[in-house]
């Protein structure tokens, strides 16, 4: 028997590939049993993304719930609500211009977003993000990265 060694890396980069090609399809997709688009949950959505661009970590705050945890393949492992504050928040929002939501597809607890981000250096990446949502709260968001000649300085790097 063959076995193939496959690191955490590559393997969700190779789920970021199929989400990005699931979420990038024509036509309205989702998974949940009604059929159709859940406008609470896309509504909490659109509404963290803009929060992103107002720089103030109150609304942001007001929308994750107090066990929220974020996930990425750089190392973010179910992180908390308040090391996301730390490492995420802090790091980046001021190096975050706007978010162009590309896609959004709900389910009755979650959501898949693809997005354009720009950044204030002139940049821009995509990356998809998949969002499970409770009562009108984000629970966690897993982060799958766009491209990585595409990713920015300042996320891979620190710098801006």
């Amino acid at each position: 028997m063959t076995r193939i060694a496959a690191s955490r890396r590559n393997l969700l980069a190779t789920g970021a590939c199929a989400l990005v090609g699931a979420v990038s399809l024509p036509g309205r997709a989702s998974a949940s049993a009604l059929g159709g688009q859940n406008s609470a949950n896309e509504e909490v959505v659109r509404n963290w993304y803009a929060a992103w661009k107002q720089k103030d970590w109150g609304p942001v705050d007001r929308l994750l719930a107090d066990d929220f945890t974020f996930s990425s393949a750089a190392g973010d492992d179910h992180i908390s609500k308040s090391a996301f504050k730390e490492q995420c928040w802090k790091t980046q929002i001021n190096f975050i211009g706007q978010f162009d939501l590309e896609r959004i597809t709900t389910g009755t607890d979650d959501a898949f977003v693809k997005y354009l981000c720009h950044t204030k250096n002139g940049k821009s990446f995509r990356n998809v993000e998949y969002l499970r949502i409770k009562d009108g709260k984000l629970q966690s968001i897993e982060c799958y990265f766009g491209e990585q000649s595409s990713f920015p300085s300042a996320v891979s790097t620190g710098h801006r």
